[in-house]
């Protein structure tokens, strides 16, 4: 009897696992840049061996290779390789208005360019000239600037020394994201990171960001880009 209610038990959590993998659905297709617009900076995206490379381009402007559609609630999960010299990230939940535009937050008016993408970035940031770690932090682009560490918690000499020790460089880094309503965590290799609540940007579009350097042709490298869509079906 015992033996059977193990076997059953190792069998119910065989197919939960399984059903959570199953939730995970591919934004990249490993062959082509389908169901992807660029926008702001033209840096080079690409497809190779199975992975999006994004490519640094002398003169330009942050650059954005960005989901077609917008998500808000979801668990965003993806695998990076970066060159050493080159700061990146990913967008969450960001917006690209088509006029210039004025927002109002916490009675202040902030005003985003045409074309300008912003919002929630997962930043990738191993930055070791300034000894600074921040990969996996949360940065608002175009907007506020630093929110974890920042402006909505985080010690950052904790969270440097944690990163120093987290990142893996030369090498893929995987990184974990849950947006929930105002909730966004991360995690880096396995370990949590950024824990913020911010309710500015409830629903927005994901990209994957090539900032603008003052050297041609320093690489980001992304693969298993995946999503689980929570918001579907509500």
């Amino acid at each position: 009897m015992r033996a059977r209610c193990l076997m059953a038990c190792v069998y119910l959590l065989g197919v939960s696992l399984a059903g959570a993998a199953d939730a995970m659905k591919p934004l990249f297709d490993g062959k082509t840049l389908g169901g992807w617009v660029q926008k702001g900076g033209k840096a080079e995206y690409r497809v190779e061996g199975g992975c999006i490379v994004g490519k640094t381009a002398l003169k330009e402007p942050n650059s954005f290779l960005c989901t077609a559609r917008e998500y808000s609630d979801f668990i965003l999960e993806f695998e990076f390789k970066v060159d050493p010299k080159l700061n990146s990230g990913v967008q969450l939940r960001s917006q690209c208005f088509d006029k210039d535009t004025e927002i109002d937050h916490a009675g202040k008016k902030v005003k985003i360019p045409a074309g300008r993408v912003h919002g929630y970035q997962c930043e990738i940031d191993p930055d070791a000239g300034r000894d600074r770690w921040w990969t996996a932090g949360i940065y608002d682009e175009g907007r506020r600037g630093w929110l974890f560490p920042g402006i909505c918690g985080g010690d950052a000499k904790q969270f440097t020394d944690q990163g120093r020790r987290l990142f893996k460089q030369g090498e893929w880094n995987k990184v974990r994201v849950e947006a929930r309503g105002p909730s966004i965590k991360t995690w880096l290799n396995g370990e949590p990171r950024a824990d913020l609540s911010d309710g500015m940007n409830p629903t927005g579009l994901i990209a994957l960001q090539v900032h603008g350097h003052k050297e041609a042709g320093l690489e980001v490298r992304w693969r298993n880009i995946r999503i689980e869509d929570l918001a579907a079906g509500k």
